[in-house]
């Protein structure tokens, strides 16, 4: 025969006593508003779009450039990209406030630039509809 022995369950009282609680309801906004603008300054931009061609067909393939715009005048070229089979093309770029030139070009089509300015965090969409090259 068997016996089973039933445990007592006790319970510790821990917890913080209400005027702590109190404070750390109050701190707890202020915490997570400084984390979201820390969390904010480190989101990159991204400077994102589609290349059409006429009667607005998507371009495998174009190649695409980013340029940085700088204050004197400069352009940098920064990266180059070639766009997929449903003609989009995506650059992350740093989370600054920055002027860029985006440049497509594709064999048989002029080539068209535009210009965007990235803002930390947020998304840039730039299309670009290339017409056929003139002979």
């Amino acid at each position: 025969m068997t016996t089973t022995r039933k445990r007592k369950k006790t319970t510790k009282k821990t917890g913080t006593n209400p005027g702590r609680r109190a404070l750390l309801f109050l701190l707890l906004p202020v915490g997570l508003l400084a984390a979201d603008k820390k969390q904010e300054k480190k989101l990159a931009a991204v400077i994102a779009g589609t290349v059409f061609r006429d009667p607005g067909f998507a371009v495998a393939g174009a190649e695409i450039e980013l340029l940085d715009v700088r204050a004197d005048g400069k352009k940098v070229k920064l990266r180059k990209s070639v766009t997929d089979a449903r003609g989009e093309f995506a650059f992350s770029v740093p989370p600054v406030e920055q002027q860029y030139k985006v440049k497509a070009s594709a064999k048989g089509l002029q080539s068209e630039e535009k210009e965007t300015t990235a803002t930390p965090g947020a998304r840039m969409d730039v299309f670009f509809t290339l017409k056929p090259a003139t002979p």
